[in-house]
């Protein structure tokens, strides 16, 4: 059954914040004999996280520091109808750098990220403009607060693209880590759109290169397009980025590829943070679970290592795919602050839609 826009819309914002604070208790286990040992061979559900490790304090359902600035974001673009840089800036310069102090444990959501960490120092301790709080951590931080940006500009993909590059760009500078992060977007924004997370994707991703929407470099035109036959220009010099979901999405149907059980996806791609480790393993769950959120944010929590960033991005994707309505009605219920993000998502919702 096909599910409405609407559907899709919120289904993708609930499906981050679920997949966020679902891998809360067991973020960061590299042994996985000691988060089963901890929580079990198979977590299916919100966790408490044990006092001694990361997150400790917090209890099952709330949402991490990344989580907990998504919903900043998400927050600035319902009271702006729009993405206001300067707006969204205001609410981390108030609202969450004062509660920080530099270190790793620490602040909101009981962990601060290295790209965070370092925009703080320079906005905070050295006070810098926000034009040169950018650092080289090779996260997909950016990526857990600018799939809403994916959202809000889903059919729009050159707004979309201009968005994005310019909020990473707050955080990270590293041009690979960039155009990953616009990539996941123009992934997200298309699986809004109604499209399916299959090995085509590739050629729409490029297709939107093409018409100029997307800013990668390609080798020669479009055959028919404009500037055929020539290089054409962009901001990012490889589009190689567009092509890994449609790879990862081929390997998840391909019935001569087996990763058995699928959270060893981790094992075979990398358990890992950095943003290389992360996206293929998100990529291939999400396609090969398109219809099945709780299979898809599951395993990827239950794969250990950055299971956190996993399961957001996992969870959005999938959830773009299945709607709201094909989220589990306990992982809604289970989520703290669940009211309030709906009334987020519904908000994003309505922006969206009227302007179709």
């Amino acid at each position: 059954m096909t599910k409405s826009l609407t559907d899709r819309i919120k289904g993708a914002l609930l499906g981050a914040f679920v997949g966020d604070a679902l891998a809360l208790g067991p973020h960061w286990y590299y042994n996985l004999d000691e988060q089963r040992r901890d929580f079990g061979d198979w977590i299916d559900d919100y966790t408490t996280p044990r006092p001694d490790r990361y997150h400790g304090g917090m209890k099952a359902g709330q949402l991490s520091q990344a989580g907990i600035i998504l919903k900043m974001l998400l927050t600035s673009l319902t009271e702006k109808g729009k993405y206001v840089e300067e707006d969204f800036c205001r609410h981390l310069d108030e609202e969450l750098f004062p509660l920080l102090d530099g270190t790793p444990m620490n602040g909101p959501g009981g962990y601060t990220s290295q790209s965070i960490r370092e925009a703080w120092q320079k906005r905070v301790q050295e006070k810098r403009p926000w034009s040169e709080t950018a650092g080289h951590a090779d996260d997909t931080e950016a990526i857990e607060r600018n799939l809403s940006l994916a959202v809000r500009y889903a059919f729009q993909p050159g707004l979309l693209a201009q968005s994005i590059t310019s909020n990473t760009l707050l955080t990270q500078n590293d041009e690979m880590v960039v155009a990953l992060t616009v990539s996941y977007g123009a992934t997200l924004g298309l699986l809004i759109q109604g499209e399916p997370f299959d090995a085509e994707l590739t050629g729409k991703l490029m297709d939107e290169v093409d018409s100029g929407a997307l800013p990668f470099h390609k080798g020669t035109g479009k055959k028919g397009a404009a500037g055929a036959g020539r290089p054409q220009a962009g901001f990012f010099s490889s589009p190689d980025a567009l092509m890994l979901p449609g790879s990862m999405a081929r390997a998840a149907n391909d019935a001569g590829v087996h990763i058995e059980p699928a959270w060893k996806a981790s094992i075979a791609y990398g358990m890992p943070c950095a943003i290389y480790f992360l996206l293929p393993s998100a990529y291939y769950l999400a396609s090969r679970f398109n219809n099945d959120f709780e299979a898809a944010v599951l395993h990827a929590v239950n794969g250990g290592g950055q299971n956190q960033a996993r399961a957001n991005l996992v969870g959005a994707l999938v959830g773009a795919q299945t709607g709201l309505s094909g989220i589990p009605r306990r992982f809604i219920e289970g989520l703290e602050e669940a009211e309030e993000l709906l009334k987020l998502a519904e908000k994003v919702a309505k922006q969206v839609t009227a302007e179709q």
